[in-house]
């Protein structure tokens, strides 16, 4: 005998229950539906599967952009005298990165977005470099040449590093969802990304950021491709003449790299080098000397703790100050004694300012005074900041003096910042050191304080910490004849164990490209706070 189908359950004829017949109303109410089955576990299923769908799109989208920038978004492009490779790269904080290989490399904070401009100089090619040393005169059109050649190059990359974006996500969403519609959706989102991340990169465009680039590497210690402080302020006005510059620094650097000439400094330019809390580290005395020579330094500037209990056991890590071949002007910090002081007056190349003593040195006018603080142990003196004051304050009167008589004072040297702030309204330049740290600001009167690092690396406090500190000094660039501070070179290198190396340059506010004239002592200027210690 035949079984009976059983019909599906949604399917089931509806036959009301008896009793309901005696109400008919009760008929027009919905079927109740199971809750288990029906249209709404599909709905609410779908809601919850789409933001996992969304964040593997996410994912597909910016691996595949990023291989696709890897394989084939760079174009070669000939700059000048040399061949380059430029590329887009995916990055946090933007930028742009110079790749001089084997020398080093040269970064400018130029714009801010996902994706970083790296520019890779392959080589140097002989024929339009000798083209260039037989010619001269074919210099006064580098500029010209360099700027167009990078404008074309640029727009060779935008399109290819396009098509890059692109061909890298539709090709990773096919692989991955075996369909074309999410496949052409991932490349469309990657070329949308890239459209944003160029129109961040153009709002926040900054030209002037070539003029402040960092060194690593053997650039750091090259001082050709720096250049003279008052071409800097003068010559570098738009940025495609920036930028050719440049390139032409770095064609002669290449020069210079493989024939090692004698550097000449800029005649305009008194180089003053700024060293500061060395602790004892006898390596410092090898860093300043390699600065002196590199830099053709005219005078160092000694903020003092060069010894760590200033003993008479401690004199004779001081003997290298004589070898250095120029004049050291020296104050006392906090860290040095009074036989400290008196053992490097019996150098000659050696300048002692004390109490506001006043010297002429390789064509600047420098006062200082000793710290009158002396805690060799680290100990918080109670009234230690009064006694600072107070040695300010008869800095700032000797500084009123050397004016009155017709002797103004280019540059005053104290230790401790609190003394420093003293001088305000009556000197430009004002150098101290103390807080292991560098760090620039404007005072209230219109001085400008600059604090040293520490040069000897904070001494033996250097494995005291985790990190050990870095090895801090500075080239400032004074115009020899305004005797005003033109720019500054920050040099930092890696600490104890650390084979780092990196130069910065900066520029006076005063000095950038539209700004006001330098301000002078007395007039009221917005301060610049240091980095925190």
């Amino acid at each position: 005998m035949p079984r009976a189908r059983l019909a599906a359950p949604d399917r089931l004829p509806h036959r009301p229950f008896p009793g309901l017949r005696r109400f008919p109303g009760l008929r027009s109410f919905p079927r109740l539906r199971s809750r288990r089955r029906g249209p709404v576990v599909p709905e609410l299923a779908g809601r919850a599967g789409r933001l996992p769908r969304a964040l593997g799109l996410a994912v597909v989208v910016l691996a595949g952009a990023w291989l696709g920038l890897l394989a084939v978004g760079n174009v070669r492009v000939p700059v000048g005298p040399m061949d380059t490779t430029m590329a887009l790269r995916p990055s946090l904080s933007g930028g742009t990165k110079i790749n001089v290989a084997p020398l080093g490399s040269l970064s400018l904070d130029s714009h801010v977005a996902p994706v970083r401009l790296d520019v890779d100089v392959d080589r140097l090619d002989p024929v339009r470099s000798r083209a260039l040393v037989d010619h001269p005169e074919r210099l006064s059109g580098l500029q010209q040449e360099v700027a167009q050649d990078v404008e074309h190059g640029t727009l060779d990359l935008a399109v290819r590093s396009g098509v890059a974006v692109v061909s890298g996500a539709t090709a990773l969403g096919l692989a991955v969802y075996r369909r074309a519609r999410p496949a052409l959706a991932a490349g469309g989102l990657a070329l949308t990304l890239l459209a944003a991340s160029g129109a961040s990169a153009y709002a926040t465009w900054n030209p002037d950021s070539v003029l402040e680039p960092r060194f690593s590497g053997l650039l750091s210690s090259a001082p050709s491709v720096v250049g003279n402080a008052r071409s800097i302020v003068t010559e570098f006005d738009v940025y495609q003449k920036e930028l050719a510059r440049l390139v032409t620094n770095v064609t002669k650097l290449y020069d210079t790299a493989s024939t090692l000439p004698a550097y000449q400094p800029d005649p305009t330019t008194i180089r003053v080098l700024h060293v500061s809390d060395i602790h004892l580290n006898p390596a410092s005395w090898k860093i300043i000397g390699s600065l002196v020579e590199q830099y053709k330094v005219n005078v160092i500037v000694d903020s003092g703790d060069t010894m760590d209990h200033g003993t008479a056991a401690e004199n004779g890590f001081l003997d290298p100050v004589g070898d250095l071949g120029v004049p050291y002007v020296w104050v006392r910090g906090n860290h040095d004694s009074l036989a400290t002081q008196r053992y490097l007056e019996r150098f000659r190349n050696v300048r002692v300012l004390d109490d506001g003593r006043a010297v002429t040195v390789a064509g600047l006018r420098f006062a200082g005074t000793g710290d009158p603080q002396y805690t060799p142990d680290r100990t918080a003196v109670p009234g230690g900041d009064a006694a600072e004051r107070l040695a300010g304050a008869r800095l700032a009167s000797a500084l009123r003096g050397q004016r009155a008589a017709g002797t103004p004072v280019d540059i005053a040297v104290a230790h401790e910042p609190v003394a420093a702030r003293g001088t305000d309204g009556e000197v430009p330049l004002v150098l101290c050191g103390h807080l292991h740290h560098e760090g620039t600001q404007i005072l209230p009167h219109g001085t400008r304080l600059r604090m040293e690092g520490s040069t000897g690396g904070s001494g033996l406090r250097a494995v005291e910490h985790r990190y050990p500190a870095p090895v801090e000094a500075s080239i400032l660039y004074v115009d020899r004849d305004s005797h005003r501070l033109q720019a500054w070179d920050e040099i930092r290198l890696g600490g104890l164990g650390q084979t780092t190396a990196e130069v910065s340059r900066h520029l006076p506010e005063e000095n950038q490209p539209g700004a006001t004239p330098d301000p002078s002592p007395g007039t009221p200027s917005a301060a610049v706070s240091p980095s925190a210690p």
